[in-house]
């Protein structure tokens, strides 16, 4: 019997809903720190890109194709980081990170650099709605 997708619960906790794509959940990280997007293919139990057929392969690259450009365009990121690591969360996801030369941890990578700093609510509305729309238009 096939399972049903299910977001863990880590990256629930840890994020909140932008927009949804035609294979990805997009999210945007709760950590203010960096602009961050986590994309989460709706496909159940895949841990590994292995994992997906060979058409949501190409659709996961196209979205975050799709995902970076936006977040780039919206935060005039010097840098993306884009990856898939799935240590602490073995659910496939994959973060689009806008990286600065001011930015906390730079140039390292962004893991364990001290607490997360939440969003003020009306900076995380107006954020969310502009990813939204930029998304929507592909």
């Amino acid at each position: 019997m096939a399972h049903a997708f299910a977001l863990d619960q880590r990256l629930a906790a840890d994020s909140t809903p932008v927009i949804e794509l035609p294979l990805c959940s997009v999210r945007l990280s709760a950590d203010r720190t960096y602009p961050w997007l986590i994309l989460v293919p709706r496909r159940a139990e895949c841990v590994e890109l292995i994992d997906l057929d060979p058409g949501d392969r190409a659709l996961l690259i196209e979205e975050i194709v799709m995902a970076s450009r936006v977040l780039k365009e919206l935060t005039d990121a010097e840098k993306l980081n884009v990856a898939a690591l799935g240590n602490s969360v073995p659910q496939l996801h994959v973060h689009v990170i806008a990286r600065f030369s001011d930015d906390p941890a730079w140039p390292g990578p962004i893991w364990g650099k001290g607490p997360a700093l939440p969003w003020d609510s009306l900076e995380h509305a107006d954020f969310t709605a502009r990813l939204e729309r930029a998304l929507a238009d592909g």
